[in-house]
């Protein structure tokens, strides 16, 4: 089949699956509408926010953003999703599930873009920098020695003008087709063993030598995303601390996220528990209020003003538990009539909840003052403070003007 005849067939099933989508009378302008109007870019103007000219002043709590460095083919996603698979495939076949749902959504300045091109994560550090985030927290996958999606973290690794700090997150799953709704299906299994905790931390010194890598007390960073999934994982704690001791580091500072409900974080050795929205929010379901497409099939819709104020009320955890904040979260892309939606979420609203999370955050001892945001560039999950059509550079100004916020207030209580 011709590269031509490939891409109309393409284009065909996408207009098919919008036809079936708007395929109920009682629905079928309405959807087609709100469609247009978001594919074509058409928002209220008065959502844009335009750039910023300088950058916050730095503070004490220091803003960390979750970055997923999958925006690239590589031959696996091309065996198990189809050649030149990424990311953007999904974000781009997206539709509204309901009149006022905000999809698709169109990337602002940095398009669609392929992160094998190291101007492009330049531009992201730019960015970053210029609205007070103070490190980014790359996605890191290992399977038993094998990785995969690494090619943007060691670009970043061998451009040393890329100045922002970063630290690793072991996304530690296996891999499924979770997406098309078939989680039985593993396409790569994830084993953890004795061998494998010790393979690690002896692989992931190239990362911690790097000057630019986040650091508290002199110890490098880094976190699990689901420590339940090991045998035992206070074990593995144990063995990572005593191999990073005899490759001459004074420690490890360990970092387990809420993912899946996980809390007791000190009963494993951790130093610090993370939040990560949208795990551990309580929001009630809105979805009944709504006039969903027939073609809904699970998921839930909740008002991210809900949970905003769920969350400004919730008891804080006990020990060192770094906030966490999601600017927004739809992974309809992903799970097309079957996805979870915190509907309604705003700058304005953002920055409500940021702001709660920089005052608990400094509460904290100084050096682990930290706030994680989930996160920098998740658009298949509708969470990204890169700029976008509608709101432009607002989320990031959400985050500008809680650091110029914090400091100010620190400077009063001097």
């Amino acid at each position: 089949m011709t590269i031509a005849a490939t891409l109309s067939r393409r284009i065909g099933d996408a207009v098919r699956r919008v036809q079936r989508v708007f395929s109920e009378p009682a629905d079928a302008a309405t959807l087609y509408d709100c469609y247009v109007r978001n594919a074509q870019g058409e928002y209220p103007a008065i959502d844009y926010v335009p750039i910023a000219q300088e950058a916050p002043p730095t503070g004490e709590v220091r803003l960390v953003a979750y970055y997923l460095p999958q925006f690239h083919p590589i031959p696996e996603n091309d065996e198990w999703w189809g050649k030149g698979f990424t990311e953007w495939r999904n974000v781009t076949r997206s539709f509204p599930l309901f009149d006022g749902h905000y999809q698709p959504r169109l990337p602002g300045e940095m398009a669609y873009y392929d992160l094998r091109v190291v101007d492009v994560m330049r531009r992201q550090v730019e960015l970053a920098k210029l609205y007070g985030i103070s490190a980014f927290c790359f996605h890191f996958y290992w399977f038993q020695g094998k990785r995969l999606l690494e090619l943007p973290v060691e670009n970043y690794l061998a451009t040393t003008d890329l100045d922002l700090p970063f630290s690793l997150c072991w996304a530690n799953e296996p891999w499924s087709r979770r997406w098309s709704g078939r989680e039985q299906d593993v396409l790569i299994e994830q084993r953890h063993s004795a061998d494998d905790d010790i393979a690690i931390i002896r692989y992931l010194e190239r990362y911690f030598r790097d000057p630019r890598y986040l650091k508290i007390g002199g110890k490098p960073v880094f976190t699990v995303y689901r420590p339940s999934l090991f045998p035992d994982m206070a074990d593995t704690v144990a063995r990572w601390r005593e191999e990073i001791a005899r490759l001459g580091w004074p420690g490890i500072y360990l970092i387990a996220t809420n993912a899946f409900d996980f809390a007791d974080y000190e009963r494993y050795g951790f130093d610090a528990l993370s939040e990560f929205p949208p795990h551990g929010v309580q929001a009630p379901n809105i979805e009944k209020s709504l006039k969903m497409t027939p073609l809904r099939r699970g998921g839930r819709v909740r008002s991210y003003a809900d949970t905003v104020e769920a969350e400004k009320v919730k008891a804080p955890g006990l020990g060192v538990v770094h906030p966490g904040v999601m600017p927004s979260w739809d992974n309809s892309p992903r799970r097309l009539t079957s996805s979870v939606i915190y509907h309604g979420a705003t700058p304005a609203l953002f920055r409500e909840w940021l702001e709660h999370a920089f005052a608990r955050a400094a509460a904290n001892p100084l050096e682990e003052r930290l706030v994680f945001v989930n996160a920098w560039n998740e658009w298949g999950e509708g969470a990204y403070l890169e700029p976008d059509r509608r709101f432009g550079y607002g989320f990031l100004k959400a985050c500008a003007d809680c650091r110029a916020l914090a400091v100010l207030q620190r400077d009063d209580h001097a």
